[in-house]
């Protein structure tokens, strides 16, 4: 298993099901401040890469990026603006967004970047050998 997830042929498409808990489901509104964050992760040249929609944050102030027992963490929080507004559909509050390592990632080595709205963390991730190893049954 490679961790991607595979679309079979011949059924039916499937929604988002993290847009469905991200925007609640018709008729249903989601607590105040509880968000998730849309990201995308992929393994690029030994490396685990977690890139995180934050538009609209300072990195420095807004963002905290941890890693224990191989569970990347990434937290942020928008504050409101104290204006009069007519409509909005910013969200403002905490946002989290927890995901396990790859096996091997070295966590420690972590680094990240911020650049238009989005941002990118890279971890180190060598792809570990496991070999197949075939198992003779023998006759009692």
């Amino acid at each position: 298993m490679n961790g991607v997830m595979e679309r079979l042929t011949g059924f039916p498409p499937l929604p988002d099901l993290f847009g469905w808990a991200e925007g609640g489901f018709p008729g249903m509104h989601m607590a105040p401040g509880l968000h998730g964050i849309r990201v995308e992760e992929y393994l690029k040249d030994g490396s685990y890469v977690l890139r995180a929609e934050l538009p609209g944050l300072d990195p420095d102030r807004d963002v905290e990026i941890t890693v224990e027992d191989n569970v990347l963490t990434l937290r942020a929080e928008r504050g409101e603006e104290t204006k009069e507004k007519h409509r909005t559909e910013f969200r403002y509050g905490a946002f989290a967004r927890a995901v396990r390592l790859p096996a091997g990632a070295k966590g420690e080595e972590a680094t990240a970047e911020y650049k238009d709205g989005v941002l990118t963390i890279t971890v180190p991730a060598p792809e570990e050998k496991t070999g197949t190893r075939t198992i003779q049954v023998r006759r009692g």
